[in-house]
């Protein structure tokens, strides 16, 4: 669990988010930062067990750097005002599917699945999802994924008009083929975040999401032939 401090730390960093209020509470930055770190391992400790593919995953590994990249943005604020957790089994620079824990007020939430893959792996994912479709309906049909996640997510942004290039339109996985993303998420108050049973309550709702990485994990690193 976080503490109340760093929840207020993140609260007042929203509302002067510049370099100078940061200079000024930089022994507030890495108390937060400690305490940031401590819930990371906190969620390894307690996700590691469940699942194996994160046994070599360290801290530094599941955390973000404050700074925000302001380059291509309208937005120049220097900081992120929240705070995010990625537990995935992927190499470094390797893309793969994995487990996602956002904190910030008003718009908490967990997710899970694989965001906004590039083209050749797009190109692998719905591979796998024309050939064994079947296997991912099972995936979504579980009651408990369903009662946790409802089933992947399909908006305008993530999901083409049209069926992609090399696929018929009534192929019984049409609206699979059509995303772009496969994700799911579900919001949390971030109260909830402060009480001791924060990390085995979440972690309990992630691993759910464990056979739709291993399903689109498995597409990932299957070779080409």
């Amino acid at each position: 669990m976080l503490t109340k401090e760093s929840l207020q730390f993140l609260d007042d960093l929203k509302k002067n988010n510049n370099r100078e209020w940061f200079q000024e509470n930089k022994k507030r930055y890495e108390i937060f930062k400690k305490d940031y770190h401590q819930l990371v391992s906190d969620f390894l400790d307690a996700m590691k067990p469940l699942d194996p593919s994160l046994e070599l995953l360290e801290i530094k590994d599941c955390t973000f750097r404050i700074n925000r990249d302001i380059r291509f943005s309208k937005d120049k604020s220097p900081y992120k005002a929240h705070l995010g957790v990625w537990l995935s089994s992927g190499a470094k620079g390797a893309n793969r599917s994995g487990y996602y824990i956002h904190i910030e007020k008003g718009a908490s939430f967990i997710a899970g699945g694989f965001y906004s893959p590039d083209a050749d792996e797009l190109k692998k994912v719905r591979k796998e999802i024309a050939f064994f479709h079947e296997d991912l309906e099972a995936i979504l049909a579980d009651k408990n994924f369903k009662k946790e996640f409802g089933s992947l997510e399909v908006n305008e942004s993530n999901s083409l008009k049209s069926m992609p290039r090399g696929y018929e339109k009534d192929h019984p996985a049409i609206e699979f083929l059509k995303l772009k993303s496969f994700t799911v998420s579900q919001k949390f108050d971030i109260s909830e975040v402060t009480q001791k049973d924060f990390v085995s309550k979440m972690s309990k709702k992630l691993i759910v999401l464990k056979p739709l990485n291993e399903f689109i994990n498995r597409a990932l690193e299957t070779e080409e032939f």
